[in-house]
């Protein structure tokens, strides 16, 4: 079976097969299949099922570059995923899906299914939490969503907070004023800021006091109205911080909270403020969860198979400590019995 793709110019072709044709050999690979060009060509040899997806596969890539979307092998992967499903057209409307440019001119859009549900729940509602692990983009996107509200004139400012507990580490007395011990538990987010919106203007926003970053202590007694707000490591909250910053918020103002479920930093017998509010806002109108999972991850390929090698290892183990139920014995019930005086039965 050979299908055939006509008309592709060497420029695109080099785009979707990748430095040393890696992306080819990924899809050669992952679908059994044999790629081979010749001139503005492409042919896919194999069985029928396999060259169908492969082509699907190629020409949902060709449209991507098309657009003047980078091609990575991230973003391979999840398209075979999704031909796999019949889902390939979805790729499509998540890389159409724009909501602001880097300070050096690159987009920024969600990448996966997930990511796009958690951008469009940030859109349709107040408050939104985003649960799931590393690199699903949990606080980047939602810094996105935050600068790009602040620059249309949505809110006023933005305020950036996380609880600032050590990663099991003890660091001990830490030099300098407040400002300076903090910024350590915050720098992850200073970063994301610099690299959206540049390093002169956050500095000159965050001087007026329209960007604040802050440790989640600070938040308590105030009233957060006209602002974009995002909790940042939710998991290392306890129920009664994850309550008294949600009862901060005032009108015009917008939240998310993120967080990682398999990262927490509590002591051991601590329960997660993050845990307690999933199971209590369920149901509650303008109050959305999104759960990204590993398929979510926009990191490298191997930050992927890590977690989703700690997401099984955690099944297994859960299962193995899982009490089994006692097996159900079932009596007969005792027959009643009347007695005379003597002793015998009546």
């Amino acid at each position: 079976m050979i299908e055939t793709l006509t008309g592709v110019p060497v420029s695109k072709q080099r785009a979707i097969f990748g430095e040393m044709d890696e992306f080819a050999k990924q899809i050669e690979k992952t679908l059994r299949v044999t790629i081979v060009t010749r001139d503005q060509e492409i042919r896919v040899v194999g069985e029928e099922g396999p060259c169908g997806k492969a082509k699907r596969v190629l020409t949902t890539l060709l449209e991507l570059a098309a657009r003047g979307s980078e091609i990575n092998i991230q973003n391979v992967n999840y398209t075979l995923s999704l031909v796999k499903e019949n889902e390939e057209q979805s790729m499509l409307s998540v890389d159409s899906d724009l909501i602001c440019h880097t300070i050096s001119g690159k987009p920024i859009k969600p990448k996966t299914l997930g990511q796009k549900n958690y951008v469009d729940n940030i859109r349709d509602n107040m408050i939104v939490f985003g649960v799931g692990p590393a690199g699903t983009g949990k606080t980047y996107l939602a810094m996105a969503m935050a600068v790009t509200a602040f620059k249309n004139d949505e809110v006023n400012r933005i305020i950036l907070t996380r609880p600032a507990i050590e990663a099991g580490e003890k660091l001990g007395f830490l030099p300098g004023d407040l400002q300076q011990k903090v910024d350590p538990y915050l720098r992850p987010l200073y970063d994301a800021l610099y690299q959206i919106m540049g390093a002169d203007s956050f500095t000159k926003n965050m001087e007026k006091g329209l960007i604040e970053v802050a440790p989640l202590a600070y938040m308590r007694g105030r009233t957060l109205d006209n602002a974009f707000i995002i909790l940042d490591e939710a998991q290392n909250t306890t129920p009664a911080q994850m309550k008294m910053f949600l009862t901060r918020i005032g009108f015009g103002s917008k939240v998310v909270v993120t967080g990682d479920r398999t990262q927490k930093d509590l002591p051991s017998d601590q329960i997660s403020g993050l845990d307690v509010a999933t199971k209590v806002l369920q149901g509650i109108e303008d109050i959305a969860f999104s759960n990204l999972t590993g398929a979510d991850v926009v990191r490298h390929p191997l930050v992927q198979k890590i977690v989703t090698a700690y997401e099984a290892y955690e099944e297994r183990a859960a299962k193995k400590h899982r009490p089994e139920r006692p097996e159900r014995r079932f009596h007969r019930p005792m027959r009643a019995v009347n007695k005379t005086e003597d002793g015998t039965e009546a």
